[in-house]
């Protein structure tokens, strides 16, 4: 491609914290999609994910959005997403991974995709990524100064205030946190540069299974999967935790030993086959693999909630080992997406104190709903 900055690229990232961060900085909201970064010179569109991986084939519709900006011949960061009725619909966004030709093009008219863009690498001859972010941002701006269908342009605000009350009211629309940026910065292939606050909040759930850790039966514990009643008093699966320390994959072992059962599950069929037949955890399908990271986890045949397939490995389906759902945690998650968490839960603290029957879906604190029209509406 004829441009100054060529595939691959490594996104710039950002390291969390909890509270915005006060001063000189230019705040973003943080998109719940895939970080994308695209590559537009004439007629040719590339797209590439934050692991450098191709994903053109998987959005033609976003590819020929992006066409029309040939003739500038750009570099754009920025974020695919999937627009549903009730904000950004990670889920349908998920499935647009697909090996089949077909299933692509059928899906691309079904759940469309939109390109969010948020900064500009690279303009004509030029390499921008040098040059400070609010020199970088000036020129996005430009670029993307006339309509496009399915290409937007991230809003931005300098104000603290105003990022504070995006933080709170757009989170119904599905966005994630915000993103703070220091205006001086240039573009920092794969380093945590920027500062990304994100919802956290705490709930009780039941531990209904477990995963071994890389195929380490009996060795290691890989991820918990975790559990809420609904109002019918059936106990759905809700999401995992994830993550542990080696010392604590070993201990949990045998603190989960007593629980274990090959008895009656709710999360298993009479005509399913035996727990842990699936892929182990840490087999290369888990963390690190592109999974839809923490909306759930994807079980054998048979259990009644079931999450999107992996990304790069379509069809992927992790086994489990049931447990008596008599183990009840204290997690740090986000936010939920439909019924599961969209994320993988943080491990806070056991709670023998508390009856797995108390663990339901009305703890959850639920946010207001807001339209992605209002988001875009917002300039700051």
């Amino acid at each position: 491609m004829d441009l100054p900055v060529v595939p691959p690229v490594s996104p710039m990232l950002a390291r969390p914290a909890r509270v915005l961060p006060a001063g000189d900085w230019r705040y973003e909201p943080k998109w719940d999609g895939f970080r994308c970064v695209a590559f537009v010179s004439g007629s040719e569109v590339e797209l590439g994910s934050r692991n450098e991986r191709p994903l053109t084939r998987y959005f033609p519709e976003v590819a020929a959005a992006l066409g029309p900006l040939g003739g500038r011949r750009c570099v754009l960061d920025g974020e695919l997403v999937v627009a549903g009725a009730d904000g950004l619909d990670f889920d349908s966004l998920s499935q647009r991974v697909h090996p089949a030709a077909s299933r692509v093009a059928a899906l691309a008219e079904a759940t469309p995709a939109a390109f969010v863009a948020f900064d500009l690498l690279a303009l004509g001859d030029l390499d921008l990524r040098p040059a400070p972010f609010e020199q970088r941002r000036a020129r996005l701006e430009e670029l993307l100064s006339g309509a496009l269908p399915g290409v937007h342009l991230t809003p931005m605000t300098a104000e603290r205030d105003v990022a504070a009350h995006w933080f709170a009211r757009f989170e119904g629309a599905g966005l994630d946190g915000i993103v703070a940026k220091d205006p001086r910065l240039a573009y920092l292939e794969g380093r945590r540069v920027m500062v990304k606050v994100k919802h956290e909040r705490t709930a009780e759930l039941v531990v209904g299974g477990f995963r071994w850790y890389r195929g380490e039966t009996g060795e290691g514990v890989g991820s918990l999967l975790l559990g809420l009643y609904d109002a019918a008093g059936v106990l759905r699966q809700v999401g995992v935790i994830g993550a542990f320390p080696a010392a604590e994959r070993v201990e949990l072992v045998g603190k989960l030993a007593p629980y274990r059962t090959d008895g009656d599950h709710p999360w298993v069929a009479p005509d399913a086959p035996p727990p842990g037949t699936g892929v182990a955890e840490g087999s290369g399908v888990a963390e690190g693999s592109g999974v839809a990271e923490g909306s759930g986890v994807a079980v054998r045949p048979g259990v009644a909630a079931r999450t999107p397939a992996s990304r790069w490995r379509a069809g992927a389906d992790p086994g489990f080992e049931a447990l008596r759902p008599e183990l009840v945690v204290e997690a740090a998650y986000d936010h939920m997406q439909g019924d599961r968490l969209r994320h993988t839960a943080r491990f806070r603290r056991w709670r023998p104190d508390r009856r797995p029957e108390e663990c339901t879906f009305s703890q959850l604190e639920v946010a207001a709903p807001a339209l992605l029209d209002e988001v875009f509406s917002s300039r700051g």
